[in-house]
């Protein structure tokens, strides 16, 4: 008896710990809420009516219901920061970047113990950089660039041992940058356009600008076609011959710091230290450029809308493919390049392409992905060797699954969850053994799980684009939905999604067409890539065939999340059933509208399935 009431007590006084937290953040996060501007009504369900924080939107909590993440990145949102936001004890991100903040950035943020992530980047922030962030001893990213933080640099920041990510640049910073502790494992860039800040962090010396270090300055040549001569005058030349009048070394001074902006210095070979974030390399443009004898046209083993891929053999021995992304001059894209690339490299599957590391540069954006020896799912179905054997049915049934099981991690196990939007054959890799490797992260996009949608810029390849997404650009996981069906059809079939040469023969430029033409007629064969010579078992093309065609419902609503495709390729025949009679009712009620003389029928879309006419019926499983 006592020891049921020790449990019940201990139940109640859990209970009773955790509504006083989500009090106490309620009440902070509120507070913070109170000093903001919110024009854009993002923080619309921070409401008093719901208490509980975990339930609103840019709030990301732990299984205890105790708030670990703010994500309030690219909202619009101005205002002053709280020192109330000392209190979240639990928290381990902190996003406020590309805001217009503004304001001292209170000391309490150093009272965050379990802070992880601090950025602040891109927001009009003043006065002096905390001194009380150098308690912050689990943080790993600390990016306070482009605000407008004036005096030094404190050096309490060099003790972060746990330090990977810090940017200090664009700010009004001044004094010297310490060369200590946790500093000596940056980049110049870190701390680059501080106009009153010396030290070898700084990026290149420039004639009149001030250095730290009494040895010679060292000069690197410029890369991208510039060229910049340095003229040394020695001692033996006559004092008022060798002194550069004021006037001149002002010019020269802020000429040089002009330059900067346009050219990309690389860090010598010698002084450049294996750098890594998380479990990235963070590899030197020298390093690939030798890799891939200066990403020579015969190492191009792959060209999309947005990069082209190489293929390099490091100094170790090792072949990767070298992605070579072509917006590499965005301004401000490093950063948000560097955060998708750490977020990306956190998502690890056996069916998702790892990422070994990356390259950023004032012009470059390269990563850098082990080498794939057996190429892509398209490759191996219309461009292989003669010397190549076809995809036999029992590895295209596997490459189904794989690809399916890493795009359900992607949006069920990554927090924010990542939408690849452009799946397709070409960015399904095959390995050694064959097994499905998902690629291809040029057009990435994050998305926190309380969000139903995010509007973007359409991205993405013709045929395989989702009907809502062009017509709303409004982005779900459901758009990756719609493009694995479509690569269904591309393994079944071997065709491309969007051929004009289907067009002179059957009128149908898209894959998806030509095959519900097929299913209209009753046409099953001419579906199958002949290149299997009718070695394949038909009723698994057929549920293969209804998954596809469940995935590619014009109404995302309609279609399945990836985990119940998952399911339903590993034998849940009943699910599967129950989705495709589903399915046939709705189409034949589609096909009644459309024949009844009714004004609605101008708007519906014209079925071609009835239970009648539709080859593949619902079936019970085994």
């Amino acid at each position: 008896m006592m020891k049921k009431l020790m449990v019940r007590w201990s139940v109640v006084w859990l209970i009773l710990l955790v509504h006083i937290s989500a009090n106490i953040e309620s009440d902070v996060l509120h507070s913070l809420r109170t000093n903001l501007q919110d024009p854009n009504n993002e923080l619309k369900t921070w409401d008093s009516s719901h208490p509980n924080p975990c339930t609103w939107f840019h709030v990301i909590c732990n299984n205890d219901f105790i708030v670990e993440r703010l994500d309030l990145g690219n909202l619009a949102l101005s205002g002053l920061l709280v020192p109330q936001l000392g209190l979240l004890k639990n928290l381990k991100y902190l996003e406020l970047y590309n805001n217009n903040f503004s304001g001292a950035v209170p000391d309490d943020l150093g009272n965050l113990s379990n802070l992880e992530s601090l950025d602040l980047y891109m927001n009009n922030f003043t006065g002096p950089i905390p001194e009380m962030l150098g308690r912050l001893s689990k943080l790993r990213r600390l990016r306070l660039n482009n605000n407008s933080f004036t005096g030094p640099i404190p050096m309490s920041l060099t003790n972060l041992a746990s330090l990977q990510v810090l940017d200090l640049s664009n700010n009004r910073l001044s004094g010297v940058v310490p060369d200590n502790g946790s500093f000596s494992l940056f980049t110049p860039i870190s701390f680059d356009n501080n106009l009153k800040l010396r030290g070898l962090g700084i990026g290149p010396p420039c004639l009149g600008l001030p250095v730290l270090s009494p040895s010679p300055p060292y000069v690197p040549q410029p890369r991208g076609g510039y060229s910049m001569t340095v003229v040394v005058i020695a001692g033996g030349v006559s004092t008022g011959a060798a002194i550069l009048s004021a006037a001149l070394a002002s010019a020269i001074a802020l000429w040089c710091r002009s330059r900067i902006q346009e050219l990309y210095f690389d860090v010598p070979e010698e002084e450049d230290p294996e750098v890594y974030l998380g479990q990235l390399k963070r590899f030197s443009l020298r390093e690939l450029q030798v890799a891939t004898d200066n990403f020579s046209k015969e190492n191009i083993v792959g060209t999309g809308g947005f990069s082209k891929v190489y293929r390099g053999r490091l100094a170790d021995g090792s072949l990767v493919a070298v992605k070579r992304l072509k917006d590499g001059r965005t301004p401000g894209g490093e950063l948000q390049f560097q955060s998708e690339v750490e977020m990306i490299s956190k998502a690890a599957h056996r069916n998702l392409l790892r990422l070994c590391g990356f390259c950023m540069t004032l012009t470059e954006r390269l990563l850098v992905y082990p080498y794939m020896a057996n190429g892509s799912v398209a490759s191996r179905l219309r461009e292989r060797q003669p010397n190549e054997p076809p995809l036999n049915w029992l590895t295209r049934k596997h490459i189904a699954l794989g690809s399916a099981q890493g795009l359900s991690y992607l949006h069920d196990h990554c927090d924010p969850k990542i939408i690849l939007r452009d799946v397709k054959a070409a960015n399904i890799l095959l390995d050694d053994e064959f097994e499905a490797v998902v690629g291809d992260y040029g057009m990435v996009k994050l998305m926190n799980h309380n969000d139903t949608h995010v509007t973007t810029s359409v991205c993405g390849t013709m045929g395989h684009i989702a009907p809502e997404y062009i017509s709303t650009g409004k982005l779900t996981e459901k758009i990756d939905v719609y493009g694995y069906g479509i690569t269904l059809l591309e393994l079944i079939t071997g065709q491309k999604a969007f051929d004009l040469a289907r067009f002179a023969k059957d009128n149908d430029v898209l894959l998806l067409d030509w095959v519900i033409g097929l299913l209209k007629e009753k046409k099953f064969e001419p579906m199958v890539d002949p290149n299997m010579q009718s070695i394949y078992i038909e009723s698994e093309v057929e549920q293969l065939i209804q998954i596809s065609v469940l995935c590619t419902q014009r109404s995302s609503m309609d279609r399945p999340k990836m985990s119940e495709v998952v399911r339903m390729l590993k034998g849940d025949g009943l699910q599967l059933a129950e989705k495709w009679d589903e399915w046939l009712k709705a189409e034949a009620h589609r096909q009644d509208v459309e024949l009844a003389p009714h004004p609605i029928r101008a708007l519906t879309r014209p079925n071609i399935y009835t239970r009648s006419s539709c080859p593949f019926q619902a079936k019970s499983p085994s």
